[in-house]
């Protein structure tokens, strides 16, 4: 007997999952709640049907991929007596004490979770740009490892639940500052009429070039060693914040996106590390624990 792989949500990341595992030769059978969304897989071979009880009918593995985790647990504690002694691979954006109490519940239930974190957008599932984390079931991981590498770089982080969605939020912690910092120069540079497309060609190899620097940061940071020789102080950094801040508010852009960095440094100069390189804002950031 030929079994099928379930797919649980799909939006436009549970869609690109699912096509991913049907260009593989994969049998699937998908549910969504909103049915229109599964018309483009029922055309190309999948099995839709119309409510969880039905997808989760067979053996296989249940890939969910829904809109948070509210909805996760909502899904499937209606069909948890079908899903005892199965794996669940939960794909959805989850904070890393969700992944850990949905994983607490699931164990109760006799359900093999994975849990995992895309970090990809749906139209780069299956590239060589394509990394998802895993953590978890580490017999899942192992047992499922094909169906996973058609998504993207399989990465096992753990046996943790939470690992992958800590690794997760915190990667993302850094893409959303970095996507701000590069609105707030476009508008600056943008009050003087130059187009944010003209901006991005200088921006965009600076930043790269910049990212060169955070292994010299990461190592300062496990080595504990603040006051080492070629370290940026907090005190230089302190000025330069205040230099772009200033330079910024005359241009008529606020500077709400830089403000925090820059008091964080301040309190760093007035307990008294002025002299310590810049990466003890680490320090800093870890201290509201």
């Amino acid at each position: 007997m030929t079994v099928s792989t379930t797919f649980l949500g799909l939006g436009a990341m549970g869609s690109a999952l699912a096509n991913a595992a049907l260009d593989a030769g994969h049998r699937i059978v998908a549910w969504n709640r909103t049915g229109h969304r599964a018309h483009g897989l029922g055309a190309r071979g999948a099995t839709i049907v119309d409510s969880v009880e039905k997808a989760v009918a067979g053996r296989g593995a249940v890939v969910v991929c829904l809109f948070d985790a509210a909805s996760v647990r909502e899904v499937l504690e209606t069909v948890a007596t079908d899903l005892a002694g199965r794996i669940v691979i939960n794909l959805t954006t989850t904070t890393p004490e969700q992944s850990r109490d949905l994983a607490r519940w699931a164990g109760q239930c006799g359900i093999d979770l994975l849990d995992g974190a895309i970090l990809a957008v749906p139209e780069t599932i299956g590239g060589p740009e394509s990394v998802i984390f895993y953590s978890g079931s580490a017999e899942g991981f192992a047992q499922h490892r094909l169906l996973l590498d058609l998504w993207g770089e399989s990465s096992y982080l753990g046996p943790d639940p939470g690992m992958a969605a800590l690794y997760d939020t915190a990667m993302l912690a850094g893409m959303y500052a970095m996507f701000a910092g590069f609105l707030h120069g476009a508008a600056m540079v943008s009050s003087e009429g130059v187009p944010a497309g003209d901006f991005v060609r200088r921006q965009a190899p600076f930043l790269a070039a910049m990212t060169e620097q955070l292994a010299d940061y990461a190592a300062t940071i496990d080595e504990q060693d603040y006051l080492g020789p070629g370290q940026q102080s907090l005190r230089f950094t302190e000025t330069a914040l205040a230099t772009v801040m200033r330079a910024s508010t005359r241009q008529g852009v606020t500077d709400e996106v830089l403000r925090p960095v820059h008091d964080l440094v301040r309190r760093q100069i007035t307990a008294g590390f002025g002299e310590h390189g810049t990466a003890r804002m680490f320090e800093e950031l870890r201290s509201v624990r």
